[in-house]
């Protein structure tokens, strides 16, 4: 007569020990990130709140491009302070780029509603994007459009809304903007397309800068093109009914 055995039944429960360990140590893992995320972020939102951006992103991508594609890294960027920065720059463009800046908390939602019904359209306009969220976007992030990116700049256009205040975000969006073919801020862009000081400016060469913030390596301030001086004297005329420029 064999003897009969029967099967050893197998336990599962130390697998569902091992996955639990593993889901708390992703999940640390993670709180932990994003721990870092945040307290790295403020502290050169705060940083920069004082001291000058030095490069941005988009300045080194630039001298890459130009490196890799055998071309001269031209670079040209002073920073300067508001004050020495001319009002008719900054009438300039508010007028060109954001017309709420002064009022608005960092979004301009009504823009933003009108530029995507236009681009479902088929229609090419700029973005609706603020010039709070043009400077957190240039700052700190890199270029394109992506879902991250996006939720990222609003995240950063809260901060510098937050930390910095509208004069804060005009001089680093005056200073660290792209206004020419390797040329970055109001200094640069002076001396580049005028050869004068940016405290200098008149109104409609400042509207000539401002004109071609949305393809600046394309556009030229000066010996423009017949789509340029429109857009000049449209936003001349734009800069004459903006009173004098009160920060909070």
């Amino acid at each position: 007569m064999g003897i009969r055995t029967t099967p050893k039944k197998t336990s599962k429960k130390p697998i569902k020990k091992e996955t639990k360990t593993n889901m708390s140590t992703l999940k640390t893992f993670l709180f932990k990130l994003i721990l870092w995320f945040f307290g790295i972020s403020l502290f050169f939102v705060v940083l920069f709140k004082f001291v000058p951006v030095p490069l941005t992103p988009l300045m080194i991508i630039r001298i890459i491009e130009n490196k890799t594609s055998g071309k001269d890294a031209i670079f040209s960027h002073d920073w300067e302070p508001i004050e020495n920065i001319s009002t008719n720059l900054q009438k300039a463009v508010i007028s060109s780029e954001d017309g709420l800046f002064l009022t608005h908390n960092g979004f301009d939602f009504g823009a933003l509603q009108k530029a995507y019904k236009n681009n479902e359209r088929g229609r090419k306009i700029k973005g609706g994007s603020t010039i709070s969220q043009q400077t957190a976007k240039n700052v700190f992030l890199w270029q394109g459009r992506s879902y991250l990116r996006k939720g990222l700049e609003a995240y950063f256009t809260v901060l510098i809304e937050l930390v910095w205040g509208k004069e804060r975000i005009m001089e680093v969006y005056l200073n660290s903007i792209e206004m020419g073919d390797g040329i970055y801020g109001a200094e640069a862009a002076s001396q580049y397309w005028y050869r004068k000081d940016c405290s200098s400016l008149t109104p409609i060469q400042a509207a000539g800068i401002a004109a071609i913030l949305p393809s600046p390596r394309k556009f030229k301030a000066t010996s423009s093109s017949s789509y340029i001086n429109n857009r000049k004297t449209k936003i001349s005329r734009v800069m004459n009914t903006i009173g004098p420029i009160k920060y909070d």
